[in-house]
């Protein structure tokens, strides 16, 4: 038997996506004929409606006199606006990517006891079953940690002694251990691709139960385990930024489609995984941080507004960096005016540069910020206004961090595993039917005829 190439992409293969790619075409004014929502969009770009929540609420409009008019976009984790929660923080050393958890969960702020006790169990839950970092993290490491995120979740179904029971009870205890060990998934992922695919160290380095999720992450991912209080603070920042977007980003709405099914948590979040990996979604500050790297490579004075606008048109135009025509970290799907969530971590990304000497990059992040705004409404006719949005600053935080590319979008996951298994709730606790979307068909009816009559 002759060996196959099972990575080569043969003649035949060619052949068959041509027939594929035909056979799945559709014609675009069918959309417009039949008022179907392409992409689950109305033509301003307004999500349809297909389900209702109390996890999370988003604000970019508001009607006055009939009218919608775009507002400073709005965040709120159960009633309670973002922005809040981070400005008023306790001082000191205090973290509050646990507090926010507890709330998207249970509905409600916890007092100092019950996030202490909260704090605890996570602590206590957060750890992985005997040898599996060996047996399953260890083996045959994936080039890319969301696959290996999502291998290691699926895996840990095996570990479990009843994976498959959906009651309330088992289904928030999946979820509150899936919270506390996506860290160590995480990181110790990383730590087995470094160690395979970048012949360098291993060295894996036990969470400590006196540390947050964000020191956690610090602490297992360095060499040495160190890091200074304001790392871990705009660490701890961005985990509370992300946690949570409302039902009807993609990553969220797929864990509330794949629950209805009643299928087990390990699935439905592995699912989610799936979907955040996606650059449309989960991967858009990777892309962020290597179009400024092209950008330096092409703009020799990083003060001149005239050389960055003239690089900011050659993205626009296709003609520079990956040639797809656009600005990454400008524009959102649902924000027009501001992102919220942009604006509170600029506010940190200062201080954060300072400390780090990244004061140079800062300042041309921020011209960039301001120029591509007004290229954009220059060059495209837009439905809505444009903003930057929150993967334009925490690409450059992770950079400033020292964190590897590689576990950019693993930490969205992280951060957004609270609201993934805030929603898994919801579905389980108030629904009992499966979502089931209608697609209408378009073509022609065939009589069969037996292939040797073909």
């Amino acid at each position: 038997m002759p060996k196959v190439n099972f990575n080569k992409i043969t003649p035949e293969i060619e052949h068959l996506t041509e027939l594929t790619k035909k056979a799945s075409e559709i014609d675009p004014q069918l959309y417009t004929d039949y008022e179907v929502k392409r992409g689950l969009r109305d033509l301003n770009g307004k999500g349809v409606l297909v389900g209702i929540t109390n996890i999370s609420e988003i604000n970019s409009m508001r009607e006055v006199d009939g009218k919608r008019i775009p507002i400073d976009g709005e965040l709120f984790y159960r009633g309670y606006n973002v922005i809040d929660i981070v400005q008023n923080q306790p001082r000191g050393f205090h973290f509050g990517f646990e507090e926010v958890t507890y709330l998207l969960l249970f509905g409600k702020l916890p007092t100092q006891e019950e996030l202490t006790s909260f704090c605890k169990m996570l602590a206590d839950y957060r750890t992985l079953p005997k040898n599996f970092v060996r047996d399953t993290i260890m083996k045959r490491s994936s080039k890319d940690m969301m696959n290996t995120l999502a291998r290691s979740v699926l895996t840990l179904y095996s570990y479990d002694d009843n994976p498959d029971d959906t009651s309330e009870e088992n289904v928030l205890r999946q979820c509150l251990q899936l919270i506390a060990m996506f860290p160590l998934l995480s990181v110790y992922g990383y730590q087995s691709y470094r160690y395979y695919q970048m012949q360098d160290s291993l060295i894996i380095h036990r969470p400590r139960a006196d540390y947050s999720t964000a020191e956690n992450i610090l602490h297992c991912l360095r060499d040495d385990s160190k890091f200074t209080p304001l790392e871990a603070k705009l660490l701890d920042v961005a985990l509370i930024l992300h946690a949570e977007h409302g039902g009807g980003n993609n990553s969220t709405f797929t864990t509330h489609l794949v629950s209805s099914s009643g299928t087990d948590t390990y699935s439905a979040i592995a699912a989610a995984i799936g979907s955040l990996k996606g650059p449309r979604h989960g991967g858009a500050n990777i892309k962020v941080v290597n179009m400024f790297a092209d950008l330096k490579k092409h703009v020799k004075n990083w003060n001149s507004e005239e050389e960055i606008s003239d690089y900011l048109r050659a993205l626009l135009h296709k003609e520079a960096f990956d040639k797809q025509g656009l600005i990454y970290g400008m524009g959102h799907a649902v924000y027009s005016k501001s992102d919220p969530r942009a604006i509170i971590f600029k506010k940190f990304v200062e201080d954060l540069a300072v400390e780090k000497g990244y004061e140079k990059e800062y300042k041309l992040y921020t011209l960039v910020e301001r120029l591509a705004q007004q290229i954009i409404s220059e060059e495209r006719k837009m439905y809505k206004g444009v903003c930057v949005n929150v993967d334009f600053y925490s690409g450059f935080v992770y950079q400033m961090l020292n964190l590897p590319k590689e576990l950019y979008t693993p930490i969205f996951a992280v951060a957004r595993i609270s609201g993934w298994s805030a929603h898994r709730m919801e579905e389980i606790c108030g629904h009992n039917k499966i979502m089931r979307p209608a697609y209408m068909m378009q073509g022609e009816h065939y009589e069969y005829n037996p292939i040797d009559k073909r």
